[in-house]
């Protein structure tokens, strides 16, 4: 197989690969990315999606999702090394000023867009058939299923950590067919190394993508846990002990349990797709030593945590250059194009879900900033009324302090959160809807950043931390002097 095969077109982290590899060869990145010379054939089919029954529409999605899942035998053949040389690949062979190792996050493309930089993800999502063996809300059927997929995936990979999960809320059509593996990089693959190494500049800046936030896990092995439930909507006491809710949304899912029956979490770790596993720092520091690079880490406590941050960053640096600088993107999960957003002069608010909880972050965010004049929205739709999920009368109504337009992207707010035709129709919306175009050749320069953080750094919940890995300082110890 092909290692671009191994990940899903869906995984958070290979869309957000996708869509900063085209900003900087050039381009944007149509249908995710994936299906960049067929996209005039899925935005003219797209329509078609919605028109299907509801039970016929939430059947092509699993479909689509279990074709492109991985058997146990062909995961047997997983290679991470090949993965990783896919992942550089997609990017531009020249030199670069700085780039970014670690975990996923929407609003940090935006921020490498800027920079023009790469980022290398820590983490990948292997989706797993199992073709109905697992009862969707009976997730400790899915360990039996899993184990021995993931002993042989672990004993061939001593550098990988995997976080098997199991969301019956926002996964739950997934779920039917498949499970789902997310494999973190616990040290440097040879791969990663090369490229830092021939593209980065001698005097380059090395980022760490740090994210804070943890999950409560069964521990399944040394390098092997079980996490239930994900970020966004539900809580992880609601996963693992139930409530009122949890009790009504099985009910309106036609289950006859009250609770997903799991016994209590005994461990507790990185969060599967958004959390930083530590381990991965002790290499990013000894290649920064070898190399005499400055390394910075960017220490955020959640996802969102970023995204206020890098949309006030935007606005400072379009104001800077004499640019409008009125137009908000918020941009939902994998939907976002950092090439038409700088295009466009746009700035881009990121949010990981459809969720009510990513819905109040954007709303602080606009009861914080000064007015726009226009707001626009795309939507990631998962196919099911999960707990937490946003209302489409939420959306519109943040769209409404849009002080000239408030406008959906590509959102068929009929069918919404079935509106699977949506994961395709989003580029074109943005296209015509956004306008004004500017140059994108222009970068962010690092001492505008340096600028900006020394400034207003403090307004937000991220550290920026500089580690001293001059040769004189053996240590691994953090300095606080982001500005030396």
């Amino acid at each position: 197989m092909r290692a671009g095969r191994f990940v899903a077109d869906l995984d958070s982290s290979a869309a957000l690969l996708r869509a900063l590899a085209a900003f900087l060869h050039g381009r944007d990145a149509p249908a995710l990315g994936a299906h960049r010379h067929t996209h005039p054939l899925f935005e003219a089919l797209a329509p078609a999606v919605n028109r299907l029954s509801v039970p016929l529409r939430e059947s092509a999605w699993v479909r689509g999702a279990l074709a492109e899942a991985l058997t146990p035998k062909a995961l047997a053949r997983f290679d991470a090394e090949s993965l990783a040389r896919w992942v550089v690949g997609r990017y531009p062979r020249r030199r670069y000023p700085a780039a970014v190792v670690g975990a996923t996050n929407g609003a940090l493309v935006h921020l490498c867009a800027a920079l023009g930089i790469p980022w290398l993800p820590q983490t990948h999502l292997l989706s797993v058939r199992h073709d109905g063996q697992v009862p969707v809300d009976e997730p400790m059927k899915t360990l039996g299923f899993a184990r021995e997929p993931a002993r042989r995936l672990l004993e061939s990979h001593p550098d990988l950590q995997l976080h098997h999960t199991h969301d019956a809320n926002h996964d739950r059509l997934l779920l039917q067919g498949l499970t789902h593996f997310r494999v973190k990089r616990r040290g440097l693959s040879p791969a990663y190394v090369r490229f830092l190494e021939e593209a980065l500049e001698p005097d380059a800046t090395l980022f760490v993508s740090e994210c804070e936030l943890r999950w409560p896990t069964l521990q399944q092995g040394e390098r092997h846990v079980f996490q239930q439930g994900s970020l966004g909507g539900a809580s992880p006491d609601e996963y693992y002990l139930g409530s009122p809710r949890v009790e009504a949304y099985l009910r309106q899912q036609g289950s006859s349990l009250t609770r997903w029956p799991s016994p209590p979490p005994d461990s507790d770790s990185p969060e599967a797709e958004w959390g930083f596993e530590p381990a991965l720092r002790d290499d990013l520091l000894r290649l920064a030593r070898k190399r005499r690079w400055r390394l910075k880490r960017i220490i955020y406590p959640e996802p969102e945590a970023l995204s206020p941050l890098v949309a006030d960053l935007y606005r400072h640096w379009y104001r800077e250059r004499k640019m409008p600088s009125g137009k908000l993107l918020a941009e939902c999960s994998i939907l976002l194009e950092p090439w038409w957003t700088l295009r466009t002069g746009a700035v881009p608010f990121w949010m990981v879900l459809n969720t009510r909880a990513s819905a109040r972050a954007l709303e602080r965010y606009l009861d914080r900033s000064t007015p726009w004049d226009a707001m626009y929205l795309t939507l990631c739709s998962r196919g099911v009324e999960s707990i937490g999920l946003a209302t489409m009368e939420h959306w519109r109504e943040l769209l409404s302090r849009g002080r000239t337009r408030g406008q959906l992207l590509g959102v068929d707010a009929r069918e919404y959160p079935r509106d699977f035709a949506s994961f395709v129709r989003y580029h074109p919306a943005m296209r015509r809807a956004l306008s004004a175009h500017h140059s994108t050749r222009e970068r962010l320069r690092p001492e505008r950043l340096d600028a900006f953080l020394k400034q207003h750094g403090e307004r937000y919940a991220v550290q920026w931390l500089e580690t001293d890995v001059r040769p004189r300082h053996q240590s691994a110890g953090v300095a606080s002097s982001w500005f030396q």
